[in-house]
C-alpha cells in the first residue's frame, strides 16, 4: 500500500511543480512587458486646484488636477480630471492624457523646425528652435510640455494669460503647427532637397536636417 501511495503521488507533485513553472514563467514575462510598456510614458503634474462648495454644516472641498504626458520621443498629450481626493483627480487626468496623445515632428529629435506661435483664449505663446546646449528656456506649464515631448533646446515665450490651462493649450495650438521638411515636400509635390534650399538658400546640412 505504502509503494502504491508513493507512486500516486509522485505525478501529482509532478504534475503540480511542471505547471506551477510553465505559468509563473509566462506570468513574469507578461508583467515585464506591461511594465516596459507602462515606463515609456512619462507624467508630469502641473497644476492642482482646491475648489470648495459650501454645504449645510460645512464645505465640501474638491480637486482638479492637469497632468502632461508623453514619451519623450516625440508623443505628447494633456488631460485634467476631477475628484474628491488630490490621487484619484491625478489618475483621472493622466488617463485622459494617454488617450489624446500627439506626435508632433522634431528636428534632430532635440528641437522643433521652425518658429511658432499659439492662441487659446487670452494665452498667448511663441516657440523657437534653438542651437545644441541652448535647454529648454521656458516658464513652468510649458517646460512641463517640452519635458514630455523630448524637447532639449527651444526658446518660448508666454504672453497674456498666466492660467496654466490656457498655456498649455495654446503650447499644443502651436505644437499642432510644427511642419517637417518632408510634410511641406509632401503637400508640395517636391522633393526635400528643393525645400531646404528654397528656405535656407543652399543644400548643405540637407540629409541632416530632413531626420
Amino acid at each position: 500500500m505504502s509503494g502504491g501511495e508513493q507512486q500516486q503521488d509522485q505525478p501529482r507533485r509532478g504534475r503540480r511543480g511542471g505547471g506551477d513553472r510553465d505559468g509563473g514563467g509566462r506570468g513574469r514575462d507578461r508583467g515585464g512587458d506591461r511594465g516596459g510598456e507602462r515606463s515609456e510614458l512619462v507624467d508630469k503634474l502641473v497644476h492642482i486646484n482646491r475648489v470648495a462648495k459650501v454645504v449645510k454644516g460645512g464645505k465640501r472641498f474638491g480637486f482638479a488636477a492637469l497632468v502632461v504626458v508623453g514619451d519623450q520621443k516625440g508623443r505628447v498629450g494633456f488631460g485634467h480630471g476631477k475628484a474628491r481626493e488630490v490621487p484619484e483627480a491625478v489618475r483621472k487626468a493622466t488617463e485622459a492624457a494617454k488617450k489624446s496623445l500627439v506626435r508632433i515632428p522634431l528636428r534632430e529629435g532635440r528641437t522643433l523646425h521652425h518658429e511658432v506661435n499659439g492662441r487659446w483664449g487670452a494665452g498667448k505663446v511663441t516657440l523657437r528652435p534653438a542651437p545644441v546646449g541652448t535647454g529648454i528656456i521656458a516658464g513652468g506649464p510649458l517646460r512641463a510640455v517640452f519635458d514630455a515631448l523630448g524637447v532639449h533646446d527651444v526658446v518660448a515665450k508666454s504672453v497674456g494669460s498666466s492660467n496654466p490651462y490656457n498655456m498649455v493649450r495654446a503650447t499644443f495650438d502651436a505644437l499642432k503647427q510644427q511642419l517637417s521638411p518632408k510634410m511641406v515636400a509632401n503637400k508640395r509635390g517636391k522633393s526635400v532637397a528643393e525645400i531646404l534650399t528654397a528656405r535656407r538658400g543652399g543644400g548643405a546640412a540637407v540629409e541632416a536636417a530632413t531626420e
